[in-house]
């Protein structure tokens, strides 16, 4: 039998408890303390798990000999310094997405899981998720062709951060399932956007991701809009995928839709398009909790020492797109390359 893990999670606030709920339910795996600066929110996880140990003290968790593995789920600027702590103690990581706040916090996190050879995961969540595990297989299978763009867009009132723009906020979901899809980083950043309600922070941003096979992807995302929205739109050569994560059963339908030029034509007035149009397919998806497979799997490497699917390479490559992001706003929407060296060295420390 596999020796039980102990695990403990970090931040109570708004995705803490969904972490704990998840890792206290699955075999082969105790949840031995949380911790959190609110003395509030520790009462009620006690309340629910009374047999889990509260401390407002991240040292505590350091300092637990018996701890395999610490989640860090606190606000974004405290990833960095407490994932740093987790792993000099010699602690399995998972850290909430983003990973950090600098991809150069990001390249030391990597170098240092991989030189004390401990698990470094980050909480891309929808990765694990049946949809974009499906959109995935098909992609691969060439069945939609050539993917040509994505178009995502995520949207909602609110929840408003203060420490983050929405892009931090929103945009990482999406970061990290167009690089799951197309399976390559991007080599230039644009991004445009405003601040409404505070003047520091924007609430609304539209991104562009350019790749280097000509590959093309869009991401709008907004705090700003009256009603929640969840889409992507893979457009491939053949066919097009249409994904919305708010539909409860139907999340992706196969379009068999593709535009086709003449490949000959002499004159622009013998130029005509050829519009296909096909049937549309809702292949089943079986309902599973992504957040579920999303910590066994973290345990599971533990165990076995095999890389995340989403592990801390994955997690710098986002805060890159994020930074890059950052600086084409600054710069008013100007294009912002990408360094796709960067990682390489540390990755493989």
């Amino acid at each position: 039998m596999d020796k039980v893990l102990n695990v403990a999670v970090a931040g109570c606030g708004y995705w803490g408890p969904n972490l704990i709920r998840n890792f206290f339910s699955l075999p082969g795996c105790r949840v031995k303390q949380v911790c959190d600066t609110e003395e509030n929110r520790l009462a009620h996880m006690k309340k629910l798990y009374p047999s889990v140990a509260t401390t407002t003290k991240f040292e505590d968790l350091v300092n637990d000999k018996e701890l395999d593995a610490i989640v860090v789920a606190t606000p974004v600027h405290l990833h960095h310094g407490l994932g740093k702590k987790s792993l000099l103690a010699g602690k399995h990581t998972f850290i909430e997405k983003p990973m950090a706040t600098s991809s150069a916090d990001c390249e030391e996190l990597v170098s240092l899981a991989a030189k004390k050879n401990l698990t470094l995961m980050v909480g891309h969540t929808f990765i694990y998720s049946t949809p974009v595990r499906k959109i995935k297989e098909i992609v691969d299978s060439g069945e939609i062709g050539e993917v040509q763009y994505i178009s995502s867009r995520r949207l909602n009132l609110g929840l408003f951060q203060k420490d983050i723009n929405v892009t931090w906020d929103l945009a990482p979901h999406d970061i990290s399932i167009i690089l799951y899809l197309i399976g390559r980083p991007p080599a230039s950043v644009n991004c445009q956007g405003k601040a409404h309600v505070n003047p520091c922070i924007e609430d609304v941003t539209n991104m562009s991701l350019n790749f280097d096979n000509g590959g093309f992807a869009i991401i709008h995302s907004s705090w700003l809009d009256p009603n929640k929205v969840r889409e992507m739109i893979i457009v491939g050569s053949k066919k097009m995928i249409v994904y919305n994560d708010n539909e409860p059963l139907e999340k992706i339908k196969i379009y068999d839709k593709r535009v086709e030029a003449p490949p000959h034509y002499d004159t622009f007035a013998e130029f005509h398009y050829s519009y296909h149009y096909g049937d549309a397919h809702i292949p089943y998806l079986k309902q599973v909790e992504p957040l579920k497979v999303e910590t066994q799997h973290f345990l599971d490497c533990i165990r076995n020492g095999g890389k995340p699917d989403t592990c801390g390479l994955d997690g710098l490559r986002v805060v890159q797109i994020l930074e890059a992001a950052s600086r084409s706003l600054k710069a008013d929407g100007a294009k912002v390359e990408i360094d796709l060296d960067l990682g390489k060295k540390s990755a493989f420390a």
